[in-house]
């Protein structure tokens, strides 16, 4: 798999100095409408305002909740034309006046969870939550001015998604969600730290903190699920049970370090019983990332009483609330939600880009596979059909 490295060598020809300050033309994958395939068309997307950047994106992905936003699962949040994606990287093209943190031609990824680093929540350890630019599906604009910076070649706006609009060869974002990386770190799969990587290892190491022994559950073996797999492998959790209703998600969660599979559909029992019968009295950590809620529930009742510990990583649309009694957790059990694994985007991605490309954490097994950005609907019934983890998009 290639991977771009230094910039000045091999980059040159994507940045020009010829663009900034200027509208720039380039092509996108708009949606028009729930469930309508995406249109690669040409848009137009204005320069960066104060403290904005706009960027070159190489590589992009397309994550769960991308394909949420797309069939309309939530009424609520529906906005079109719109602009989705929030996996992916790149190279800055120009910046807005006041960002001082990034120049033009540095490779960076973008984040859904931003981090000015100078409010309240910023400056608190206990959250990576931050005022202004915290993740927020329902937001379409830019906080600026309340406008968008897409708009169609007749002049119509088009609206931003998850703080990052990936989905375009350019891109502008809040400078709080755009965090500069090593120049010599692969840009290819560094753009899975945006979104599913970072969310699932960060889970197991910054929300659970697993340590060396530990038992786990993982339910649901997407791209988190599998991330939750790689950051217990490499926290040396003991046991590792991957639970999923797809058979293919075995040999790939194999591969990256389940020690157990489970399918709920093979069972004559719910799953947590089974898991308890497994383990003597249940798991000591469970991660929740089906976004279902009977799942959940089983995930719950599946660690041990006591001590157990749920970290919810699903995205949950439905207006049902937890399938949980208030005495329940005077059992000892705890069930927590973590968003984008409790990491601190701009202050700490960086650190652990810098592990990724150590190979510290395996990324190769999350691509499986790789298209040109053209293909984009293509890639979209990939992941429709549980056939592709990770499905690379070159621009």
């Amino acid at each position: 798999m290639g991977s771009l490295g230094n910039y000045s060598t091999h980059n040159a020809h994507l940045i020009s100095d010829q663009t900034i300050g200027k509208v720039i033309t380039c092509k996108a994958a708009v949606a028009y409408g729930p469930g309508q395939p995406l249109v690669v068309e040409e848009i137009q997307v204005d320069p960066p305002q104060k403290m904005e950047v706009r960027i070159r994106i190489l590589f992009t992905s397309i994550c769960h909740t991308d394909l949420s936003a797309w069939q309309g699962e939530s009424e609520a949040q529906r906005m079109y034309p719109r602009i989705l994606g929030h996996e992916a990287s790149g190279l800055v093209e120009s910046v807005g006046e006041g960002v001082t943190d990034m120049e033009i031609g540095d490779h960076v990824v973008p984040i859904f969870n931003g981090e000015c680093r100078e409010c309240d929540y910023c400056k608190s350890e206990k959250t990576n939550l931050c005022e202004k630019f915290r993740v927020n599906p329902f937001k379409s604009t830019m906080v600026n001015d309340g406008k968008c910076r897409f708009s169609t070649k007749d002049g119509k706006p088009i609206y931003h998604f998850l703080n990052t609009s990936t989905f375009s060869e350019y891109t502008v974002l809040d400078s709080a969600c755009v965090v500069k990386i090593d120049q010599n770190a692969p840009l290819d799969k560094m753009s899975l730290l945006s979104c599913g990587v970072s969310t699932g290892l960060g889970a197991v190491w910054n929300t659970a903190n697993v340590q060396a022994g530990a038992t786990l559950a993982v339910f649901g073996l997407g791209a988190v699920g599998l991330a939750v797999v790689e950051g217990a492998r490499t926290r040396g959790a003991l046991r590792i049970i991957g639970v999923d209703i797809n058979v293919d998600k075995r040999i790939k969660g194999e591969a990256i370090g389940i020690t157990d599979f489970i399918n709920p559909k093979d069972l004559d029992k719910p799953v947590h019983e089974k898991i308890r019968e497994m383990t003597g009295g249940g798991v000591d950590y469970s991660f929740e990332c089906a976004g279902n809620l009977d799942v959940l529930r089983e995930a719950f009742l599946s660690t041990h009483d006591g001590w157990g510990f749920t970290v919810i990583l699903g995205i949950h649309p439905t207006p049902r609330l937890l399938p949980l009694h208030p005495m329940e957790l005077f059992d000892g059990r705890r069930i927590v939600g973590s968003v984008f694994g409790d990491f601190k985007g701009k202050s700490q991605l960086p650190h652990f880009a810098d592990q990724c490309t150590k190979g510290v954490v395996k990324l190769d097994e999350f691509i499986t596979h790789e298209l040109p950005f053209s293909n984009i609907n293509e890639a979209f019934q990939l992941l429709v059909d549980g056939k592709s983890l990770r499905c690379l998009l070159h621009l």
